[in-house]
């Protein structure tokens, strides 16, 4: 029983804890949405990733430096506390979500790597100004120019978009995706799913998931145009002849990746050219700049809360505190 309650305990505590931490990131991004809205795209990206990424990597980290070492220093092997019925449905409920995201993430990225080769097979390799990956050109009936992949992103352009977008608008595509690749926007769109996957039945965190990708998207757009006001007006131009490509009432089974247009995102790309076009006519370029601070927050703010966690574990009063927190908890459960 007691290998048992201890297991219980610390899925129980997942499950509560990363809801209540998304719930104050959200709270957060309430009160620090207004104060961003002078930062640079990127910025409020970052400040947006850093919030929800970190909810559930605290989360984890007081599991693993205060409510286990607690729960092993001090709760007797021999205890006569039980599983209850309502500590037993939080336990499956986390485990559920845990599997839940797993499940999800191997089935996503052997969808996305099948259909990968898929698309490898039937293009034709190019090389365009500018792009440092393995780049080609596909034939598909959706207007398609992104970066697909986490750890080794390849660009895909489909044969209609080369066609049709003249070489300063092509030019400009490719800087916006050159834009997600510099912030290794993949890789953070897969942590974020991962993170929104276990909390599938706890449905907070998605407005900042949503939030994220379109501000994502801007700062991207911010990248290409951070060159000239010309090439603000190019992009633009690109999103507008994008978008009428897009067949209507359609949906493409395309894998999760960084796109200029998206087949569900037509009120963003509105606003996205509103804003292209402020930057072509206030030539505010320096708005695209990122301090370095702010590009490593996540990873600041982690192994900061990482070491106040472990000097507060240290402690062995704060450990036997966090016990009679669990002891509580147990007989509130029961």
């Amino acid at each position: 029983m007691y290998e048992l309650l201890g297991i219980c305990l610390v899925l129980a505590a997942l499950l509560m804890l990363n809801a209540g931490a998304t719930v104050v990131a959200a709270a957060c991004w309430r009160l620090l949405a207004p104060l961003t809205k002078t930062f640079s795209a990127r910025t409020r990206a970052d400040v947006l990733f850093s919030l929800r990424i970190v909810a559930p990597v605290m989360a984890a980290i007081v599991i693993a430096l205060l409510l286990i070492p607690s729960y092993l220093s001090y709760e007797p092997r021999s205890t006569s506390e039980v599983v209850s019925k309502k500590l037993a449905a939080l336990a499956i409920i986390s485990l559920g979500s845990v599997a839940f995201a797993i499940w999800r993430t191997v089935r996503s990225w052997l969808a996305t790597r099948a259909l990968r080769k898929q698309w490898v097979a039937d293009a034709e390799p190019i090389e365009l100004p500018g792009m440092n990956i393995s780049t080609f050109k596909i034939a598909h009936r959706f207007p398609i120019i992104a970066v697909v992949g986490s750890l080794r992103p390849r660009l895909f352009i489909a044969d209609d978009v080369l066609r049709s977008l003249s070489e300063e608008e092509l030019a400009a595509a490719i800087a916006h995706e050159c834009g997600h690749l510099a912030a290794h926007d993949n890789l953070k769109r897969t942590l974020l799913r991962i993170c929104r996957d276990s909390l599938f039945l706890v449905p907070f965190g998605r407005t900042l998931d949503r939030v994220w990708a379109e501000t994502a998207e801007g700062a991207a757009d911010e990248f290409a145009a951070d060159k000239s006001p010309l090439a603000a007006l190019n992009l633009a131009s690109a999103l507008v002849r994008i978008a009428k490509m897009m067949p209507v009432d359609a949906r493409a089974e395309v894998p999760v990746g960084a796109y200029l247009v998206g087949v569900e995102q037509g009120q963003g790309v509105r606003a996205r050219i509103s804003r292209l076009l402020e930057l072509a006519s206030t030539e505010r370029h320096h708005k695209g700049a990122n301090p370095r601070a702010m590009k490593h927050l996540t990873l600041i703010s982690t192994v900061g809360f990482l070491f106040i966690a472990a000097a507060v574990a240290s402690n062995a009063r704060v450990l036997i505190a966090v016990h009679a927190v669990i002891e509580r908890a147990v007989s509130f459960l029961c």
